[in-house]
């Protein structure tokens, strides 16, 4: 049986942690008596929901693209709470578009978040994290192995967060850290409500089977995360289904790409990907298809 690591008494820094699975994060690890700092983009939202957890929760606003904001909610953090024992770089956002079409500036803002804001958020935290032996988990998502349509920027970025954790693994083994990659597939949060609610989404779900496209509760990824900190896993997933997928990826990109070829479905959702429809003009530059949820 794996070792369980005390999660009572112990600093987790979350990024991504105003809403969907790093609010959740924050406030299971924080029921379960860690003390938490919540780092993200809605200064709003992030008081609010470290006033409503209480004296054991901080929040830093910091975008992680931005190694100094960065820099200073770990700092933050270590002042109030003496140091990090855990971090999860959960911080990702979704811009829907064809990357033959999209907006240059949304492409590169997915792939600065998901993937440089990850490798950022790693950077900062790593040596804190060296000094008390601590774990790193990295939110990629089934994204990593199934790359879809319209979601271009994002698995690529997803994809990169796996290689990227990989590696980080091996590099910190001998320093005492441990290094988890998650693998989320449509977990109930405003980025898939939101993304799911797109008309381009929503002519191309034909092509998806219904066990994929239907989104769990999220307490079910954040019973995977609470899973991966207490037994500092190398990997987690959830739902069940996707460590599945993520063992057969040889076998499902190509019959996926197969299944694309039939369905006529495509060729509509591509056409309302285009910004010349004026689909996209809802997605928040900074925080994607999720701001619009926001309300």
């Amino acid at each position: 049986m794996a070792r369980r690591y005390p999660i009572e008494g112990s600093t987790v820094l979350i990024t991504g942690a105003a809403r969907g699975i790093g609010a959740g994060a924050a406030e299971r690890l924080h029921a379960r008596g860690a003390n938490v700092a919540l780092v993200g983009l809605e200064p709003e939202l992030l008081e609010r929901r470290a006033a409503e957890l209480g004296e054991r929760a901080l929040w830093a606003e910091a975008d992680v693209t931005d190694p100094d904001a960065l820099a200073r909610a770990v700092e933050a953090t270590v002042e109030r709470f003496g140091g990090i024992d855990v971090a999860i770089a959960n911080a990702g956002i979704h811009m829907v578009g064809a990357l033959a079409t999209a907006p240059v500036e949304a492409v590169e803002r997915a792939l600065e978040v998901n993937l440089m804001g990850v490798w950022r958020t790693d950077r900062a935290v790593l040596p804190q994290l060296t000094e008390r032996r601590g774990y790193l988990l990295n939110v990629a998502s089934l994204a990593a192995a199934a790359h879809a349509p319209l979601m271009g920027p994002y698995a690529a970025s997803k994809a990169g967060v796996e290689a990227l954790t990989d590696a980080l693994r091996a590099e910190m083994r001998p320093q005492g850290v441990r290094v988890g990659c998650a693998y989320f597939g449509f977990i109930d949060t405003d980025l898939v409500r939101a993304s799911f609610a797109h008309p381009s989404t929503r002519a191309a779900m034909g092509a998806m089977p219904g066990f994929v496209r239907r989104p769990v509760p999220l307490e079910v990824a954040i019973d995977a995360i609470e899973r991966a900190v207490e037994r500092r896993l190398d990997r987690v997933w959830a739902p069940r289904f996707v460590g599945g997928m993520l063992a057969l990826r040889g076998i499902i990109q190509p019959l996926t790409e197969l299944r694309l070829r039939r369905d006529r479905g495509l060729v509509e959702a591509l056409r309302l990907a285009d910004p010349a429809t004026g689909a996209l003009e809802d997605q928040d530059p900074v925080l994607g298809i999720a701001a619009a949820a926001r309300d």
